[in-house]
This record gives structure tokens, C-alpha cells and sequence, in this order.
């Protein structure tokens, strides 16, 4: 699949690497295994092993090092295999498997999928959801959607939906009419829609004023290239800043499988949360965790995977063209610089393979 590569991709939550683990993953249809060393650090490499292809996580770790289950040999965190233990021990130099950039940060673990060299300041900022920030955080969760990412970015982009699809849960009628704003900074997009004086969707009801009161909310969506988006989403008081009422940060997080499979990561942090006992503190966590994935699984992931089987039967992405709408500026303007960016990636490949 063609997808900017020079870029970051999270493969999974920190969490979910267990250490003494092999765990699969397969970003830009790519197989890998991730692990961490003795110390710690994680690592990342091509989930195949070159003597018979076999995928390197049914073996095991010994030490720092990768075994492979099949026949035995063992490769170290660059790739290289440093034990044949066949014959007389020799080991080829075409015996090695090729290493991905893999970096910890915000609870999350990033892979580097191109060629150029790899900077973990490009990383795009999720600081709230690291340890210490002082934020309550949700369940760091995921889910495979059957689909391409660029459709759930335009989901989560073109939030006019949720007065429809999810309605009573993110959006009602009132929701309907918002002003949107679309403001880019370099390669980053914010997408924001206002709403004063409705009547609280149920989630924020819960957070808020839990009476049906009228008031003022918003949404901003942040989106950085690729497919990494944080949701900045609360109400406050009809005509009091934002700053007093309450909300939640949620991060949106997708990760390429292939043209029509999609990794989405999602948690959230509470914003300005409303002074509660711990009881009542947990039972809204865990109320407000089933209601955020019940609209992700059972309202967006079916609305979406049928989106993905209308282009699937028309030979693919770019077999339809949409009817756009004035809700779809922030959707139109995120994949004319993705485009940009993919067109720029392609054009050095190939003045790289000119020049050799």
C-alpha cells in the first residue's frame, strides 16, 4: 500500500508488551515482531526469519536475543544472526533481518517505517497520557477496524456526524449547527466546531451538570501526519470560558495494517474534572469507557466498514469521489497534505534511484 513512510507509527500501547514477549504487529503490510531486551528497551524487527520465511514470533527470546521456532537460529536487536546451530556454524552474511527505529514515549510505542534517518522529536505530543501528568486516564484501548485509515480519519475530522450516528451519546439535535474552524500549522491541522447554548449529549451531561441545563461545548480536533489525532471535547456554562467547565481529551490513533485493515488505538484524559468521591469517580470512568466504546465499536466501526466495501467493490480507494459538504473542509484539507507529503516521499525515491 502506498502510505508516507518517513514518519512514526504507533504499533501499540507500551502495556502491551509484556517483557520475555514476543508480540506480533503488521504496519504498511509489513509483518513485525516486537520485544524488549533484558533492560527494558523495546525492539523491533522484520517478522520473518530468511532461512525458511517463518514468522520470527512463534520462537522465543534467549537473552536479548530472537530465536527462531522453526530451526533454531537466533538474531540480536539489528538484525544480524549471531547463532547457526547447524553444520559447522556458519553464518552467511545474507543471514540477518532487517531492524525497524522503535521508541517509547507517552505510554505508546512508535515505529519508524522509511528510510530517512529517524527523529523522536517528530513524534507527535500525547504528554498528557504519560505517568505524572496529573490526568485521570481511561483504559488505553484498541480495536482492528476492516477499513482504510484515511476513512476513519475523515470520521473523526468531520465530527458533524455525531449529532446523527451518535446521538444521545456525542451529539443531539441541538449539535446540529456549529461553526467550524480549520486552522493549519505546518503539517498539523485543528479542526474545531462550536456549539452554545444546547442542550448536553449524554456523555458530557455525565461529566458536567448530570441536570439537562443548557450550556456551551466544543470539539477541536488535532490531526498530524499521518493518522494521529488527540480530541479536545467539553462544556461549560452557556458564556463562561472553557477553561471553567469540563471535558476529555481523547487520543485517536491509527495504524495502517493494509488497504483495507486499520489499527485503532484510543484512550482518554479527563480534563477539568468535577470534585467527586472515588466511588462515584470510578463507577463515571466506567461508564464513560463503556459509552466511548460502544460508539466506536458499535456506531463508527460498522458505518465505517461499509464506507470501506463501497470502494472495495469499485476497485479501491480512489475508484469514488465524494459529494462534498461545508463539514468536510477539515477532511479535504488533511488529505491535500497528506497527498503532498506522499508525492514529495515518492519524488526523492525516485531522484535516489537515479543517482545510483
Amino acid at each position: 500500500m502506498e502510505c508516507l513512510r518517513n514518519t512514526w507509527y504507533m504499533a501499540m500501547w507500551a502495556q502491551d508488551l509484556p517483557q520475555g514477549e514476543l508480540v506480533p504487529r503488521t504496519i504498511l503490510d509489513e509483518p513485525l515482531v516486537l520485544f524488549r531486551k533484558e533492560d527494558g528497551t523495546p525492539s523491533a524487527l522484520l517478522d520473518q526469519c530468511p532461512h525458511r520465511f517463518a514468522p520470527l514470533h512463534r520462537g522465543k527470546l534467549c537473552g536479548d536475543h530472537v530465536q527462531c521456532g522453526y530451526h533454531g537460529l537466533q538474531f540480536d536487536v539489528s538484525g544480524a544472526c549471531v547463532h547457526n546451530p547447524h553444520g559447522d556454524h556458519r553464518i552467511a552474511a545474507s543471514l540477518k533481518v532487517p531492524a525497524y527505529p522503535i521508541v517509547e514515549k507517552h505510554t505508546m510505542l512508535w515505529v519508524w517505517m522509511g528510510d530517512e534517518p529517524a527523529d523522536p522529536a517528530l513524534i507527535p505530543d500525547y504528554s498528557i497520557f504519560d505517568a505524572g501528568s496529573g490526568y485521570v486516564i481511561s483504559k488505553r484501548d484498541h480495536l482492528t477496524m476492516e477499513a482504510h485509515y484515511q476513512l476513519i480519519t475523515d470520521n473523526l475530522l468531520d465530527l458533524s456526524h455525531v449529532s446523527f450516528l451518535h446521538d444521545g451519546i456525542l451529539g443531539n439535535e441541538d449539535t446540529i449547527d456549529a461553526a467550524i474552524e480549520v486552522e493549519q500549522k505546518h503539517d498539523t491541522l485543528y479542526v474545531t466546531r462550536r456549539m452554545p447554548n444546547v442542550r448536553p449529549p449524554g456523555m458530557f451531561d455525565l461529566l458536567f451538570l448530570q441536570n439537562g441545563e443548557r450550556v456551551d461545548t466544543w470539539f477541536t480536533m488535532r490531526w498530524d501526519v499521518p493518522c494521529c489525532l488527540l480530541n479536545d471535547a467539553g462544556v461549560t456554562r452557556p458564556g463562561e470560558p472553557k477553561e471553567k467547565g469540563t471535558g476529555i481529551f481523547g487520543a485517536h490513533i491509527l495504524t495502517p495494517i493494509s488497504e483495507t485493515r486499520t489499527l485503532y488505538h484510543f484512550a482518554a484524559a479527563r480534563q477539568n474534572p468535577l470534585p467527586r468521591s472515588e466511588a462515584e469517580t470510578q463507577a463515571l470512568q466506567q461508564k464513560l469507557g463503556e459509552l466511548r466504546r460502544f460508539a466506536f465499536e458499535q456506531q463508527d466501526e460498522p458505518m465505517i466498514n461499509d464506507q470501506q466495501k463501497a470502494y472495495s467493490r469499485n476497485g479501491g480507494m480512489d475508484s469514488l469521489v465524494p459529494v462534498y459538504l461545508s463539514v468536510d473542509a477539515g477532511p479535504v484539507r488533511a488529505a491535500r497534505i497528506l497527498k503532498q507529503k506522499i508525492e514529495g516521499e515518492r519524488r526523492e525515491v525516485a531522484q535516489h534511484a537515479l543517482q545510483a
